[in-house]
């Protein structure tokens, strides 16, 4: 049991995350999707990760052996910072000071067998930590990037309601009904998570952050100088949890549909744009993009220093046609 202190300068300052953080949401997720109670709550990735085959499989080898199978995982692999994408995120975690790596991986392997990998890991082994970005950057692109829409509505659909929660019952009806997990009784912030300790805020802030692939305990993480985060599992809501089968997925793969997808919506769609709307780094939202513009789906244009990407009028007809309701008696 975990219990927070919070003073004035943390409790002028509680917001919520406004995104979840590809990275930080991908650490969980590896523990989560393998929990069978918490995967209910993701049913999309948690099928996903089920089937994985090939390379996939391999990189859920990799992440299953170098990660606690459930528990409290090393703080560094879960940064506030590197929230722009996988690439950003990895980024933030070889910057973790060796020392600071050394004593939470041993801590986190302390009820595990020792292994020539798990020793490598442990001392930041620059080719063990590759190996582990990497795998994570294959888990994540073929597991969570095709759902990341989803997830992304599942987050905003739990802030929105907070915030009426907060509009109407003011900040203690909001901490209160985040989860049961959670309670509020000023000054103390008590959650049931992984671990046990008494402490107080750190005077920069509550950041909250509902996420469907949290596990089955809320997450928290006290960095000083840092807001305190507290991560808190949200349901994936029924009416978006698109289980139904996808064609177009199927013609193009999950992950250039949910491209083509995007495209589709309003905003500027430039190819930074559109890897953090599904979840996956520039450099593959720009293959994608390519792709697509091969088959003439596409069309981009450079306006400055960004690319701008745009449906073709045989991109809308083709996602007119595979996203139409079928037709009565089918």
């Amino acid at each position: 049991m975990l219990r927070l202190r919070l003073g004035p300068a943390d409790l002028c300052r509680v917001r919520f995350a406004d995104r979840l953080h590809p990275v930080g949401t991908t650490m969980l997720a590896c523990q989560a999707l393998y929990d069978a109670e918490a995967a209910r709550t993701a049913p999309g990735p948690a099928a996903d990760a089920a089937t994985a085959a090939g390379r996939v499989r391999s990189a859920a080898s990799v992440l299953r052996h170098l990660l606690p199978a459930r528990g409290r995982l090393p703080d560094f692999l879960t940064p506030l910072d590197g929230l722009e994408s996988v690439a950003a995120g990895l980024e933030a975690i070889r910057a973790a000071p060796v020392r600071r790596v050394r004593a939470e991986v041993a801590a986190a392997y302390a009820q595990l067998p020792a292994t020539p990998l798990r020793r490598r890991f442990a001392e930041a082994d620059g080719e063990t930590m590759g190996l582990f970005g990497r795998a994570l950057g294959i888990w994540h692109d073929a597991v969570l990037a095709p759902h990341w829409a989803d997830l992304t509505e599942a987050h905003r659909h739990h802030v929105a309601g907070a915030t009426a929660q907060l509009a109407t019952h003011g900040l203690d009806g909001l901490l209160n009904a985040l989860h049961p997990a959670i309670r509020w009784e000023a000054p103390t912030l008590t959650v049931r998570t992984w671990w046990s300790a008494s402490l107080s805020g750190t005077g920069h802030g509550l950041l909250l952050l509902p996420s469907p692939l949290a596990g089955p305990h809320p997450r928290v993480l006290v960095e000083p100088g840092r807001p305190v985060l507290v991560v808190y599992p949200a349901p994936v809501p029924h009416l978006i949890r698109g289980t139904a089968p996808d064609p177009l997925g199927r013609l193009l793969g999950s992950t250039r549909a949910a491209v083509l997808r995007r495209l589709a919506g309003p905003g500027r769609h430039t190819t930074t744009a559109l890897g953090r709307a599904v979840g996956i780094s520039t450099s593959s939202a720009s293959e994608h993009a390519g792709a697509l513009r091969a088959a003439g789906l596409v069309a981009s244009v450079r306006d400055g220093g960004a690319v701008l990407h745009r449906l073709t009028p045989l991109g809308t007809e083709l996602l007119d046609a595979a996203d139409a309701p079928p037709a009565a008696g089918a």
